[in-house]
């Protein structure tokens, strides 16, 4: 878990929100720079990072620096989106899991770039793999996979994780999508990453929306950050401490964060706005 990010991404933007670095970028820049590393011949791993990932990083130094070690983190929830603006990155647009998903696969077929399907169970898998080659026909999917039971505590754990990584090398994938949930599929990545001969990326609940298992909110729900309310009536016993405790907590740290930047702002531009003092 201390295995640096095999691609640096120093030069680019990034924010930090409850001490949790992400990426100022777009789902075009994305696909570009997905493009970018595979052409440099590089691996690593993506995190789409909303409240959850973010409060579970909070409470979870191990997680924490899973986060840490990724090779992008994009703002997959709108309020991460609102907190990054408040922050000064004014153009910041959401990256969201099952979007980033459809827009390389879009790009991976018109590269010729094959894909590998991680996670979720045969069933989702069989129909997200119907569905994605009837909306992108000249995508290649290498292969997919619903592993059993992830343990990391579990003895055999390492065994299993080695397994995985020399079938999905051996299907010749340049991007796998991973569906296990978090905090689960970041922490997989993590330790996968260093063997690995692909870029991960975690999507979440992509698998069950594409696959037509589980209906997405509506679009107009999403862009008003209403997204956690539909899921949170679709899967009340699952996802109510997520949304009820999580969310209004991230809400009063997050502002204490803001205001500790905006004091600093001020500070530093009324420090800039003092009349220098003339030498004798």
């Amino acid at each position: 878990m201390t295995q640096e990010p095999s691609f640096s991404l120093n030069k680019q933007p990034r924010a930090s929100i409850l001490n949790v670095d992400i990426d100022a970028t777009s789902y075009g820049d994305m696909c570009d720079r997905i493009i970018e590393l595979i052409k440099q011949g590089k691996t690593g791993f993506i995190v789409v990072a909303n409240v959850h990932v973010v409060m579970t990083a909070h409470s979870d130094r191990h997680y924490r620096q899973a986060l840490a070690n990724a090779t992008i983190v994009t703002p997959d929830g709108m309020p991460l989106v609102w907190g990054m603006r408040a922050l000064g990155f004014r153009g910041q647009t959401r990256v969201y899991g099952p979007d980033l998903m459809l827009a390389w696969c879009a790009r991976s077929a018109q590269a010729n770039l094959p894909i590998y399907l991680f996670g979720a169970t045969p069933a989702t898998l069989e129909k997200l793999a119907q569905n994605l080659q009837s909306r992108y026909p000249s995508l290649t999917i290498a292969g997919k996979h619903a592993p059993p039971q992830i343990d990391f505590d579990s003895q055999d754990f390492a065994t299993q994780l080695e397994q995985d990584v020399q079938i999905i090398n051996a299907a010749g994938a340049a991007v796998v999508f991973v569906a296990l949930g978090c905090p689960k599929q970041e922490l997989w990545m993590d330790y996968a990453q260093p063997k690995l001969k692909a870029i991960a990326i975690g999507v979440g609940a992509a698998f069950d929306f594409h696959s037509g298992q589980v209906a997405q909110a509506p679009r107009w729900m999403m862009a008003i950050g209403l997204e956690w309310l539909y899921r949170l009536w679709q899967e009340p016993k699952r996802l109510w401490r997520r949304y009820l405790l999580n969310n209004p907590l991230f809400v009063v740290l997050f502002a204490g964060q803001l205001g500790q930047h905006w004091w600093r702002q001020l500070h530093k531009s009324m420090g800039k706005s003092k009349p220098q003092k003339l030498e004798p």
